[in-house]
């Protein structure tokens, strides 16, 4: 894996996109039969979009960003959501293809189930961009748009410690920790990067873990599910922490991290510090009301309009903007385009927030 380093100015600082010198992909003159010499197409042509679901923040703006900014363009929308069901989002991609998509953007509910499927559409000319997520074991990909996802997990990570120190004083601090779905290929990288930061602690004594449970596969949630997640908090709590304070626990989403809250003021325990991520609206609400800590901060529209302008480029038949870095994905060195997220507490929210009138308006003020 080849891998950029990026750095934040502050955890205040706004999101920004930086593109270096990895190219990659398929080439304009690569991608099948476009309608003109250069590898483009039509103006207004079909660009599908399969996502997940919809069950979660992000991904309901995520449909309705990318019918507006598709729109905007000049392109069709063609926009479907599967349900977390792998078979129907197979199905649905084989429909884009066959309805004439040029290009279809895919939010992977299993990112290593998609290969028949893409090769199809590669075949038939698409051109194929992961969105959020990795697609693996297959070269029908030309890039993927997703925010740096060991650089989220590093961010998670060291907001718990802060948040501990700020709310705990000295440690040792008790802590629990969770990741995210399995099949999702960035809940992995998600717990990497909040492990590099945290295991040290771990090491030193400065934090532990008393469920003994700080492998991913152990602290994962199977589909992301609120539910297991709770559940999972419960039995930690019954068995480890009934006459024992916790302190803190690694949140890899925000629906998690209201979960683990709820399970902790079900035990008697006061609210630990808990991370999160996606900047869900219960969540800022939690946060100006000091509950939950933090989340980190993946702004959709950023991530839709970034591409956008990549399908843009693909429809005049130009080489796509170079991308940030490349991964391995079983098969191939994908492009990836890794815009950077930003923590937010209570102490930078209105700042974070300050072109985003929807969740300002969720804070007092």
């Amino acid at each position: 894996m080849k891998r950029r380093t990026f750095t934040l100015g502050g955890v205040a600082a706004a999101s920004t996109i930086v593109l270096a010198a990895c190219g990659g992909g398929r080439t304009a003159a690569d991608a099948g039969d476009g309608d003109d010499a250069g590898g483009g197409f039509d103006a207004d042509a079909t660009i599908g979009v399969s996502l997940p679901w919809l069950g979660t923040q992000n991904w309901a703006e995520a449909e309705d960003l990318f019918k507006a900014q598709l729109e905007d363009a000049g392109f069709t929308a063609l926009i479907q959501a599967a349900d977390n069901k792998v078979p129907q989002q197979q199905q649905q991609i084989e429909a884009m293809v066959q309805k004439g998509a040029k290009a279809i953007v895919v939010g992977p509910i299993d990112g290593t189930q998609l290969g028949s499927a893409l090769t199809a559409a590669e075949d038939a000319g698409v051109r194929i961009i992961g969105y959020d997520r990795l697609i693996e074991n297959t070269d029908a990909v030309d890039a993927t748009v997703q925010f740096g996802s060991v650089r989220t997990g590093e961010l998670q990570g060291q907001s718990l410690l802060d948040g501990l120190a700020e709310r705990k004083g000295e440690g040792p601090y008790n802590i629990e920790l969770f990741g995210g779905g399995p099949a999702d290929p960035n809940a992995p990288n998600f717990f990497q990067g909040a492990m590099s930061v945290l295991q040290p602690k771990i090491d030193d004594g400065t934090v532990v873990v008393l469920s003994g449970q700080t492998d991913f596969q152990q602290a994962a949630t199977q589909d992301w599910d609120n539910g297991k997640a709770q559940s999972r908090m419960d039995s930690i709590l019954a068995a480890n922490y009934s006459d024992t304070p916790i302190d803190g626990v690694l949140s890899p989403n925000d629906g998690i991290a209201r979960a683990v809250i709820t399970s902790c003021k079900s035990a008697g325990q006061d609210v630990p510090v808990v991370d999160g991520l996606d900047a869900e609206t219960e969540s800022i609400t939690s946060i100006w009301a000091g509950e939950q800590y933090s989340t980190v901060h993946k702004p959709t529209s950023d991530l839709v309009a970034k591409t956008v302008e990549i399908i843009s480029a693909y429809q005049t038949g130009d080489e796509a903007p170079e991308a940030d870095e490349t991964e391995n994905n079983g098969t191939i060195d994908v492009p990836v385009y890794a815009l950077d997220p930003v923590v937010v507490t209570k102490d930078n929210a209105e700042e974070i927030f300050a072109d985003d009138p929807d969740r300002l308006a969720l804070l007092d003020g």
